[in-house]
């Protein structure tokens, strides 16, 4: 008995260490038991008709998301990664070929709650998805001593923290017009009964329900690995993300291929196996989203970039491109091309937990903020049947526009029971001369809430009453703060009036935030200098 007793301590003080050490693995290793990973499987995806039914239809719409792209990362603009050295010919080809717009903003600073107005086309918060979803170990592991845990005592679990079944989705209104709709990649909305993929109006699915997964297996000799150690976000990542996508509703099983390029290869074979019949694909790649894993290749390719991290990120943008370029080919290879709407977009800006200084050159902040390194992103359409080459639309439009532009390019009324923050951006655009497009836009993250209409910023921080006031006409760039100007004092009144006429419409959060967190405006995090620095507060 004494030995056994004996030993039992010896386990029970072996397991407090290690759940000391590595609690926050238990997202991951409670997945792995509830759904493991099973080995790669071929997908079938459902055949439209062999022979197109009718002489015209709809448009197929074709949307493109990036994850945490920063605007910085791709050439259409004179920079992209490594000091330009590595082109993104077929992402800035959306661009040459039909509109960019140089003012595109994010519906927010992080990854869910753009998706959710990219396809309900309302502000995330007005629907109260004001938050990303996330488990409690994530936070607590993030957040340090910011982690409000009395929020976490009643936390509702991680798959029931998603988009609502009520909201109207980009797929289900397109199903009036017969659109055959494909999701593939990050979904970030739910796992919930009424939140997956297939429930929210997809008719098909391949991809992961969470906010991220590995892109290769870490020790496959075709991959090249960056773990930042510095950053909280990285470490739970790669302790708990799997290799791993689900087809439909079914069990997760291992691609076959370095993910970027097995997405890409999809949404490839589900172009030609819907070519005859009209169909939306949502393509939301999680590159370049750490963890940072690039095909060796790629990584190879890029010989002349000296910095490790630098070299694998911008081998998964060349990834990221050269799949797009296959996405687009597989159009023209099947004669879509000119009656199929592309649009590309980011979720959010670049990150600062990346440790790259010039994702988001030369915009101030990062994903997170509501500066402009965090939401203005790239943001093109093409649709050569109706779109002339080369346009250029300098309004600000944002993620919410994207649902009423593509219903109205597919003929489809916007649905009148409730409220749609965005517009038909194509409408203003296409007009010789063009019209401005004048309506506030607002983001909100707890106390952290701004307001941008007509070129005019503000950027409310309750917590620390903090002010910020740029006139983003005349200061792009957010160098200025012209809040304490007495010649803007009718200026910041009439904005801020905006500001909470909007915030008293939006729907409290559906779960609480477990993150009040201060995020550097102009440091990446494993640079922050020993004194003060602006910041914001983040929640979360």
């Amino acid at each position: 008995m004494r030995n056994f007793l004996i030993g039992l301590a010896v386990v029970a003080a072996i397991g407090g260490y290690l759940f000391s050490e590595y609690w926050y693995y238990l997202p991951g290793i409670i997945a792995d038991i509830t759904n493991p990973v099973g080995e790669n499987r071929s997908v079938s995806w459902q055949r439209g008709p062999e022979q197109p039914t009718v002489a015209s239809r709809p448009p197929n719409i074709v949307l493109i998301l990036a994850d945490d792209l920063g605007f910085n990362d791709i050439t259409f603009y004179g920079g992209g990664i490594a000091s330009g050295s590595v082109p993104t010919p077929s992402i800035d080809s959306i661009a040459t070929a039909g509109l960019h717009f140089t003012n595109g903003y994010t519906g927010n600073g992080t990854c869910a709650p753009s998706r959710a107005a990219l396809l309900t086309g309302r502000f995330p918060t007005r629907v109260g998805f004001e938050f990303t979803p996330a488990p409690p170990e994530f936070a607590q592991l993030v957040a340090g001593e910011d982690y409000i845990a009395e929020n976490a005592v009643d936390y509702p679990p991680s798959d029931e923290l998603g988009l609502p079944g009520s909201e109207l989705t980009l797929p289900e209104m397109l199903d009036q017009r017969g659109y055959h709709s494909v999701a593939l990649g990050k979904w970030h909305l739910g796992g919930g009964k009424g939140m997956t993929p297939t429930e929210q109006g997809f008719d098909e699915f391949l991809g992961f329900l969470p906010g991220g997964a590995m892109f290769m297996e870490e020790g496959d000799s075709q991959v090249v690995n960056s773990k930042q150690d510095f950053d909280p976000i990285d470490k739970f990542l790669w302790a708990n993300l799997k290799y791993a996508v689900r087809f439909n509703d079914g069990d997760r099983f291992k691609p076959d291929s370095h993910m970027t390029d097995y997405l890409s290869r999809q949404a490839v074979r589900v172009i030609e196996a819907n070519r005859n019949r009209p169909f939306f694909l949502y393509l939301a790649y999680n590159a370049p989203h750490t963890p940072l894993q690039a095909e060796k290749d790629d990584y190879d390719a890029l010989h002349h970039i000296a910095d490790h991290t630098e070299r694998t990120y911008a081998a998964m943008i060349r990834g990221l491109d050269r799949g797009i370029g296959d996405v687009l080919e597989a159009l023209e290879s099947h004669g879509l091309s000119d009656n199929t709407v592309v649009i590309f977009t980011s979720d959010n800006g670049g990150a600062s937990y990346v440790g790259l200084p010039d994702l988001n050159k030369p915009y101030r902040g990062w994903k997170i903020t509501f500066f402009e390194g965090g939401i203005h992103t790239p943001y093109f359409i093409r649709w050569p049947a109706k779109i002339p080459a080369g346009g250029q639309y300098d309004s600000a439009v944002a993620h919410v526009d994207i649902f009423s532009t593509a219903l109205a390019a597919a003929g489809v009324k916007l649905p009148q029971d409730r409220i749609i923050d965005g517009v038909n951006v194509l409408e203003y655009a296409l007009q010789n001369p063009q019209p401005p497009l004048s309506r506030p836009l607002f983001w909100r993250t707890g106390g952290y809430k701004v307001v941008l209409q007509d070129g005019w910023k503000l950027q409310l921080q309750e917590q620390n009453d903090k002010t910020w006031l740029f006139n983003l006409n005349q200061d792009p760039t957010e160098q200025v703060n012209l809040s304490r100007s007495e010649e803007y004092e009718n200026k910041l009144k009439t904005l801020r009036a905006i500001l909470y006429e909007l915030d008293n419409q939006m729907a409290e959060p559906l779960w609480p935030r477990l993150i009040e967190s201060p995020i550097a405006v102009d440091y990446t995090i494993d640079k922050l200098p020993d004194t003060d620095y602006e910041s914001i507060i983040w929640s979360n």
